[in-house]
């Protein structure tokens, strides 16, 4: 049970001290009443019972008192418990989601990228949302099921310890019974939560595709990946309630039948004259508070274990190690590869690679699709640590820099551009925070972006869709490079930034690239060979290794895979249909 406190108070327990202590403080208030009705009824048996005495009026108006006094008490420790379990919850939950969406942000892309979003998302808000419904809801009630029985069984221990035991007889066997399935229900509670990721990200993908889906017609029950997945979630929450369920309520029954012990002890106690009636009456009136709350915290405790392997989720998410690294980026900026292999899983991408790459030069990467272009530019950037070598920034190993220091000197524009859902300045304005609005309408000039940025309804500050989708393809990737000018980080990192574009989109951005790459340390992977005649070095790769280099003149002279590819779309330019 601790380690499960653990889980859902994001490994700090001390979160919930003030929930748990309001939860205490309302129950107790709770049953004290319940007490004071006791005694008087023990005043009022007393007078009745024997005639000739007199009724204490006395302490039956200062009980009286105590129980309109405890109303108010009760009243107050309602509201203390409410505030004390709701707003601690949603207090928690807030600084838990901000807590991962920055540790997110450091750790490494290939992790992230190894990660399904359905999965992510589903940590980031179905599981917060069921820590802060076990913090408001489910504690309260389990502490309660446990405090009010506690309380109970001390106080009538000492009222009479026969009657006591008899209450709390079954109460063994019903936490025997869970413990037993525990082992299992874990199990069955995993591939549940599992269960639930699959068909979240099986949905994502059949909304995203759904162009796709339409245009082959394969609607409805078509989409097998889908329905197999809704089905598999069907069958294990069947099987976590229909299974599960059953010994939840036999263990209920078990607590429940207590009263029954209780009363055919009160009974045979009663007739053998050890037990006073106004005892038993006690007993009874209370003892019938006492097993409503255990049986609701016992069915609650269910439900916790399942929302505590929420919680044990976000903190193994948390416990992922961030990369290494505590040095300052050094001031310059030259990038050796050294002896360089690297895999993703079982796949080999780079094979001893091993190349230098000059401060202030323009080096293109080009080969086929595979030969480990991209993998050298997120090695670069620190995306991914390399399994083997090591790739040094300005004579430093960069698995000893600081990957935040790292990337301020280093900025990427992808061939696949996304744009928040925000305004066109604020998504320019990601480059540099602190950046005004004349810096950033001076970026979208070198980055020929400023002038359809101006003929929108509202210029800078027009909304773009999510991933920038009321945007064309040229026009994202202008506002990309835009932001990149506005960070002016002395290395930059191109990755096919033209591939997908139209003749005269691509004209416009390479001259937003040749604003950005003046005077920096430019590494960029070209899919068109003709954009990087000019360049003053090009790599050349194949199956992960680099099998030629030099100027776009030499390579042609030495004949071999890139004189091969510039013979072949040299050709392919002069196609053309009949």
């Amino acid at each position: 049970m601790l380690k499960k406190l653990y889980y859902i108070s994001f490994g700090d327990p001390r979160r919930l001290l003030r929930p748990i202590a309001g939860a205490v403080v309302a129950d107790i208030c709770n049953i004290l009443p319940y007490g004071f009705v006791a005694f008087m009824f023990g005043l009022l048996y007393g007078h009745y019972a024997a005639p000739g005495r007199e009724l204490d009026w006395g302490n039956l108006r200062f009980l009286c008192c105590l129980m309109l006094f405890f109303l108010v008490v009760q009243f107050g420790g309602e509201i203390f418990a409410f505030r004390s379990m709701y707003r601690r919850a949603y207090e928690n939950s807030a600084a838990g989601r901000a807590a991962l969406a920055e540790h997110l942000c450091k750790l490494p892309l290939g992790f992230l990228v190894g990660k399904d979003p359905g999965e992510l998302g589903n940590i980031m808000m179905n599981d917060f949302s069921q820590l802060e419904n076990a913090i408001s809801h489910i504690l309260g009630q389990l502490v309660g099921g446990v405090i009010t029985p506690l309380i109970t069984l001390v106080f009538f221990l000492f009222v009479d310890w026969r009657m006591a035991l008899a209450m709390f007889a079954a109460l063994p066997f019903s936490f025997l019974l869970l413990w037993l399935v525990s082992g299992l229900e874990r199990r069955r509670g995993k591939a549940y939560l599992q269960s639930k990721t699959v068909m979240a990200n099986s949905f994502g993908e059949y909304i995203d595709g759904m162009k796709v889906i339409k245009a082959h017609h394969l609607q409805g029950a078509n989409f097998r990946r889908l329905e197999r997945a809704i089905h598999a979630y069907m069958k294990n929450s069947i099987a976590v309630e229909g299974l599960f369920g059953s010994f939840y309520l036999v263990a209920v029954a078990g607590i429940r039948s207590g009263l029954a012990w209780m009363s055919i002890a009160g009974v045979y106690l009663s007739l053998g004259g050890s037990l006073p009636a106004p005892v038993f009456a006690l007993f009874l009136l209370v003892g019938t508070r006492v097993f409503d709350p255990l049986a609701a915290a016992l069915m609650r405790l269910a439900e916790f274990k399942y929302i505590s392997l929420s919680g044990e989720r976000i903190l193994n998410l948390m416990h992922q190690p961030l990369p290494g690294g505590e040095k300052d980026a050094p001031a310059a900026h030259d990038i050796v590869f050294e002896n360089v292999s690297f895999r993703y899983g079982e796949k080999p991408v780079l094979e001893n690679v091993s190349l230098s790459l000059r401060s202030g030069s323009l080096t293109a990467l080009v080969g086929p699709s595979g030969s480990g272009k991209s993998t050298i530019l997120r090695l670069i950037a620190r995306f991914y640590d390399p399994q083997a070598g090591s790739v040094k920034f300005g004579g430093t190993d960069a698995r000893e820099i600081d990957p935040e220091k790292l990337l301020k000197r280093i900025s990427v524009v992808f061939q696949e551009v996304y744009l928040f859902q925000d305004s066109i300045g604020n998504n320019i304005r990601y480059g540099r925070q602190e950046a005004t609005q004349e810096e950033i309408e001076e970026a979208a000039k070198a980055a020929r972006c400023h002038e359809f940025i101006t003929a929108l309804p509202r210029g800078y500050d027009t909304l773009v869709g999510e991933g920038g989708s009321t945007l064309s393809g040229g026009e994202k990737q202008r506002v990309s490079i835009a932001r990149a000018i506005l960070k002016d980080a002395p290395v930059i990192l191109l990755d096919e930034a033209t591939a997908s574009l139209d003749p005269e989109n691509e004209a416009e951005v390479q001259r937003a690239i040749g604003a950005l790459i003046r005077g920096r340390t430019v590494v960029m992977i070209a899919h068109r060979l003709q954009t990087v005649v000019g360049a003053g070095r090009i790599i050349v790769l194949n199956k992960g290794r680099i099998v030629g280099q030099g100027t776009h003149a030499e390579l042609l002279a030495a004949g071999g895979l890139y004189a091969e590819l510039w013979s072949a779309q040299q050709n392919a330019g002069g196609w053309t249909l009949e």
